[in-house]
This record gives C-alpha cells, structure tokens and sequence, in this order.
C-alpha cells in the first residue's frame, strides 16, 4: 500500500523485496526489488546493499547471469565489501569458474573478516576446490569452530578429511550434518556420500578463457 501512495518513492518495495527474502520467497522479492530499480534514477554507490541483496534472491531463485551481474556491480561500488565478495567468490568456486580469480576475493574478505565462519568456510571450500586438501581442512576446521551448528560447513569438512584419508572421521562430520536439519538436497547428497564415499578425484571445472 505504501508503494501504491508513495509511486517515487523505492524504499517501500525495497523493505517488501527485504521481507520476501527474508520467508525465502526469492521470486517475489526478485520482482519487488525490480520495481524498486524502476525508480531509481541513476545508481549510486550507497545502493551497493540493493544490488547484493537482489543478488541473493537472483541466485536464490536460479537466475545466476543476473545475480552475477548485481553482485559484480555492488563490486564496482564497493571493490572491498567482504560479503559480496564472498558471496560472489564461493558461488563462483561452488559453480567451477574462475577459481583462482574467485579464490582471492574470499581471501580478502577472510582478511577482513577473519571470524565470520561463512567466510572461512568459502576460504575452505575454495582450497578444497583447487585440489589443496590439507589447507582446506585447517580452514573448514577452523569455520566449525565459528559455526558449529551449520550443516554444510560440517559437510564440506567432511568432504576433506575424506580427501586426506582420514574416512572415520569425514563419516562423522556427514552424519553430523545430517543431525542439524539440512535442506532436502544436501540430505541427499549426504546419504549418497555415506554410501558411496566421494570416489576418485576428477579433475574441477577450469577457468573459462573469460576471467569476468
């Protein structure tokens, strides 16, 4: 209703947007956050929050080539701003691009940012991802310690210390995940490690010949 009185005006449909992604309705804040670009006549740096949070729910709602595009212009805005270079880093690692590219942004927000788990656990997962399994378990060992309750980040631990040979424990680390209410795909991701291991190592995506 507010947006309806106020028609100018962008902060209501940014708190809707805000709201929306908050109950995990992506979709929907995808739009109301759109409607609130409308009104935007020029971008400046201070909407560098709007651009990262737009970006979540882009990538949340799977529209990646926008998400990236939002949180590579937050970038430009705010070149040192620690958690949209992590969250733009690890999706980046996570999906197999530009891995030594994406490695060094989530390497300057764990500076910046040396005790928030989920960065550490990016800075893991990204050595994990270029095949430097024993830093990845100091780092993935490292964010439990600052996020115990956090079923992905017990997850990727395990998928180290498989990777170093010690199985008893990434079983435990799985099995732990699995007690701390994971989403319905990492359940199943971790059924079918508990069965099956990881295998053999395969080779990760390479860098695509265009850095971004």
């Amino acid at each position: 209703e507010m947006a309806g009185d106020q028609a100018d005006d962008p902060g209501p449909l940014i708190s809707l947007g805000d709201i929306l992604r908050g109950k995990e309705r992506f979709t929907e804040a995808v739009e109301a956050y759109d409607q609130a670009f409308g009104r935007i006549k020029a971008l400046e740096p201070r909407h560098w929050t709007l651009l990262y949070a737009r970006g979540i729910a882009l990538e949340r709602s799977k529209q990646w080539p926008r998400a990236e595009a939002d949180f590579l212009s937050a970038l430009k805005f705010k070149p040192d701003q620690p958690y949209v270079l992590n969250y733009l880093g690890y999706t980046w690692i996570d999906k197999g691009l530009y891995l030594d590219r994406a490695q060094a942004m989530i390497g300057k927000a764990a500076n910046l940012r040396p005790n928030d788990g989920y960065v550490i656990d990016s800075l893991g997962w990204g050595h994990f991802m270029l095949g430097n399994f024993k830093k990845a378990v100091v780092e993935l060992e490292r964010a439990v310690e600052l996020r115990p309750q956090d079923p992905i980040i017990n997850s990727h631990l395990g998928d180290a210390y498989w990777r170093v040979g010690r199985k008893r424990e990434a079983t435990f680390q799985w099995n732990r995940s699995l007690s701390l209410d994971p989403e319905e795909d990492l359940i199943s991701e971790i059924n079918r490690k508990l069965k099956s291991g990881l295998g053999d190592i395969t080779e990760t995506a390479k860098k695509t010949p265009n850095d971004g």
